[in-house]
């Protein structure tokens, strides 16, 4: 798991960076509200823990601006204010889960595990990432590396068979067919359509991602991958 803890108690940022970085997980720190909402903004984590008693901004505040910015990474809540009022006013900020202080580090991981299993599979039907590319299908997002790309249909549909076929090549002619069906046009009307797709998902980067397979077809993937 790639994991944004924040917390503002040194001591306890500390053991739980040692524990989970020893369990074999990625962790990233920060010991303020407003420090912690921006790398949730900038970055993509699979997790995020959370106190709820932050300098800056609060936990309740940070997650509900997370929740207004359309994240939707896994919120679990770490306080030690323990009533039944405090974790309604948690979850009502958009947390997924809630653990009072003192806790088990075990139990801890364990209940990130299931938020990040929960959301891996929600997350399959309606999200397709492909090392910093995005497609939300429901709003018919496109990100990469957190700047929006703005795509017309086609390429929005060549787009999503490419990132689901990822890293696996993809035929002209199984492209045409998805898009146009038993009718294609002439056969330079796919070529402009990836044209369009490669200018605005690769822009501004150094590492292409849409590529062009001669005479075969073409494909959507890392140069490690490749």
């Amino acid at each position: 798991m790639h994991l944004l803890i924040i917390e503002d108690n040194p001591d306890l940022l500390e053991n739980l960076s040692d524990f989970f970085e020893a369990r074999g997980h990625s962790v990233d720190l920060s010991r303020n509200g407003l420090g912690g909402l921006r790398f949730a903004l900038e970055n993509r984590y699979d997790v995020i823990v959370l106190d709820l008693m932050l300098p800056g901004m609060d936990g309740l505040e940070v997650c509900a601006r997370l929740r207004r910015e359309g994240r939707d990474t896994p919120v679990l809540m770490l306080t030690a204010r323990d009533t039944l009022g405090d974790k309604l006013e948690g979850f009502g900020s958009g947390a997924d889960d809630y653990l009072v202080k003192p806790f088990a580090l075990p139990e801890l991981e364990a209940r990130l595990t299931a938020l990040v299993r929960r959301a891996r599979s929600q997350s399959a039907r309606t999200h397709l990432i492909v090392e910093d590319l995005s497609f939300d299908l429901d709003r018919l997002k496109v990100e990469r590396a957190g700047r929006r790309i703005d795509l017309g249909p086609i390429p929005r549909q060549i787009l999503e068979l490419l990132m689901r076929r990822s890293p696996g090549v993809v035929r002209r002619e199984e492209l045409e067919r998805a898009v146009w069906g038993d009718d294609p046009p002439d056969s330079d009307a796919l070529r402009a359509h990836m044209h369009a797709l490669r200018s605005a998902v690769d822009r501004d980067t150094a590492i292409p991602l849409v590529h062009t397979i001669r005479g075969i077809g073409y494909q959507l993937a890392a140069p490690d991958d490749r």
